[in-house]
């Protein structure tokens, strides 16, 4: 069964001063199957980015194990796609080129390179723009293409740091319930960072709530509006459901009451 498993993980950095070290994250578990959309929320520097960052294999854990599919997880790898805030795609090249791209460095055929970057396209609605150059695509239709070759490795598994933050309001919306789609269709893990709690709770089938610095997962929840979304094609009335507005302000208390606490906090350590 495939199954991302972060145990007991902490993570430090240096910091500014040889004896100084910034504990970013604290004895963190967290388990992802198949099939789970998980989202992670927090206030500003609660270690969210660092542990999707571990995930990808980007950096190393301070002590503790990640596992994919029971093998650790030592550096970055094809069975994990990221989809980044800026779209990175590659100027250069068109919207098939930046999608076959990672099979191309895998010496992967052009033919089927090709067949699979175009199914890929065809699922984020891009099948009519291979020919394109992405500074001719909207900032939606660029991190569609991010999405398409994120997905066209076949990774086991999708991460996400905030991948909507850039794009307007009703692009934001489109892309969210696209996301929704394609974790439809595919049933991969996915691990997705926001600083929206309505985005959170709109794609979210498992929520985690962490603290300010060092991160913890203090709160986590298992929720079903995406479903209800997938159900009935119908945001606005997900999004403006008496439960959704309750959760909304539930987790909204608590990230603002960790806020509060966190600059309450740093007021005592400078008296």
């Amino acid at each position: 069964m495939e199954q991302l498993q972060v145990k007991d993980v902490s993570v430090t950095y240096p910091g500014r001063t040889r004896t100084e070290q910034v504990h970013a994250l604290d004895h963190i578990d967290l388990t992802i199957n198949r099939g789970d959309f998980v989202v992670a929320l927090g206030a500003s520097g609660c270690g969210k980015t660092t542990l999707l960052s571990l995930m990808a294999g980007f950096i190393s854990a301070s002590s503790g194990d990640l596992l994919l599919g029971g093998r650790a997880i030592q550096g970055p790898g094809s069975d994990r796609g990221v989809v980044f805030q800026k779209h990175a795609l590659l100027p250069w090249l068109s919207v098939m080129e930046n999608t076959e791209f990672g099979l191309k460095l895998q010496g992967v055929p052009k033919a089927e390179r090709r067949d699979r970057a175009a199914r890929n396209l065809a699922l984020v609605g891009l099948q009519d723009f291979h020919k394109h150059m992405i500074y001719q695509l909207s900032g939606g239709m660029q991190q569609r293409v991010g999405i398409a070759r994120a997905l066209t490795c076949n990774p086991a598994m999708l991460l996400m740091d905030e991948p909507m933050a850039a794009l307007d309001a009703l692009t934001r919306e489109t892309i969210q319930e696209l996301l929704l789609d394609v974790w439809q269709k595919t049933q991969k893990m996915f691990f997705f960072i926001t600083h929206s709690v309505e985005e959170a709770l709109f794609l979210a089938s498992h929520l985690i709530v962490m603290s300010p610095r060092p991160g913890r997962i203090t709160h986590r929840y298992e929720l079903d509006f995406n479903k209800r979304f997938l159900q009935t094609r119908d945001a606005r009335a997900v999004k403006s459901s008496p439960d959704f507005i309750q959760m909304r302000e539930t987790v909204l208390g608590i990230i603002y009451g960790d806020e509060r606490a966190g600059e309450a906090q740093k007021e005592l350590s400078h008296v």
